[in-house]
């Protein structure tokens, strides 16, 4: 059985509904996992979702900002859920899916300035990692789980257009790459974007909206990520290979997200 999982921060759910729809039509996710939703719970747009038949909701939702949903063309069980948000944001999401756990998170993105004495939300976001990191290191690496979302660090060289002058940005900062490093390390967990496509090939997923052209900038950074446990490697690579891809034209579509969906398939 094969099984798509995407991941799209869509900057509001209500606002981007007929971009998804189009999008789950022409790529079918099984599971779409969505950040930045923009609404609570009682708003989230629940008949549209069915009607693409992706009717099995779980959604953590906030008024006006962050919030996380996952949709799902199949039931859905309850997963853990993991409060690793100390500011109690609608942050993270959990389901269980065709016995695949899925935790969607959306971190924080960390402001501007890159010193966690002088940026609260810098240490914010640099906490929320090593919250998600201890909580990981406390479970079974050959379970069937997988983390996605927007987490908003580009961690490798070839993340980011430019790796020395972003060395100094926030998302890319050595104490981001340092705490994503050391979330991946926790379970050993399969960078599917990166197994599919390894380096020196770039895969940005996110453009600002300030480029007029965000493809003739050339300024994007991969921010959106989907992993899976070293329980999931002959999941990932049944076909013999992996398949993980982002969809980059998503992007050019009238009244789009900043971020493109990144979505990767499991053979289970």
């Amino acid at each position: 059985m094969k099984l798509r999982i995407c991941t799209w921060n869509v900057n509001s759910v209500r606002l981007r509904i007929d971009q998804i729809a189009r999008f789950v039509g022409e790529r079918g996710p099984d599971v779409l996992c969505l950040q930045e939703i923009k609404c609570r719970e009682g708003e989230f747009p629940a008949a549209a979702f069915a009607d693409m038949g992706l009717p099995h909701l779980r959604i953590a939702g906030q008024k006006g900002w962050h919030g996380v949903a996952i949709a799902s063309r199949l039931p859905i069980e309850n997963a853990p859920s993991l409060e690793v948000c100390r500011e109690g944001h609608a942050r993270s999401v959990s389901a269980t899916v065709a016995g695949v756990e899925i935790q969607n998170f959306y971190v924080p993105a960390g402001g501007d300035v890159a010193d966690r004495s002088e940026n609260p939300k810098f240490d914010h976001k640099l906490d929320f990692f090593e919250r998600l990191t201890a909580a990981m290191g406390r479970r079974d690496p050959k379970a069937a789980l997988v983390i996605v979302g927007d987490l908003n660090v580009a961690p490798g060289e070839h993340d980011v257009w430019n790796h020395r002058y972003m060395s100094k940005v926030v998302s890319h900062t050595p104490d981001e790459v340092a705490a994503m490093r050391a979330l991946q390390a926790s379970l050993g967990f399969l960078d599917l974007s990166r197994e599919a496509t390894p380096e020196p090939a770039q895969l940005p997923s996110w453009w600002s909206y300030r480029a007029a052209d965000f493809r003739a900038s050339g300024r994007g950074l991969r921010l959106d990520h989907i992993w899976a446990t070293p329980g999931l490697r002959d999941a990932a690579f049944r076909s013999g290979r992996v398949i993980c891809d982002t969809h980059e034209d998503v992007r050019a579509w009238e009244r789009p997200s900043d971020h493109a969906p990144v979505t990767a398939d499991l053979d289970i």
